[in-house]
């Protein structure tokens, strides 16, 4: 690894992990710019408890409780359905991080 790299990474070392399986995921849909918030918010550096403390935007969570809510009547597109997995993936990530700091 070049060394001007290794420097920008090393105070990120603790959220490394969630920030290599964030980039490796193929978000195809709006999904996505909850992925780059969440990376964001991530390479800001925060403290353990403000990562357990995180939450999305308010816009992206006004956008999941209208899928959730479409998904529940059976009326999602299959984009929507698309993007609802792929929100469902990142949550996994998001609450599996946040977990693991719980316990630390």
């Amino acid at each position: 690894m070049p060394d001007e790299l290794a420097k920008r990474i090393e105070p990120l070392q603790n959220w490394l992990p969630t920030l290599i399986e964030l980039s490796l995921m193929a978000f195809k849909t709006r999904a996505a710019a909850v992925a780059a918030e969440l990376v964001r918010f991530l390479t800001t550096n925060p403290s353990p408890q403000a990562v357990i403390d995180y939450h999305v935007s308010d816009e992206h969570q006004q956008h999941l409780q209208r899928l959730l809510a479409l998904n529940e009547v059976g009326m999602l597109s299959e984009m929507e359905q698309q993007e609802l997995d792929e929100l469902q993936q990142l949550e996994h990530i998001v609450v599996m991080l946040k977990a693991q700091l719980s316990i630390q």
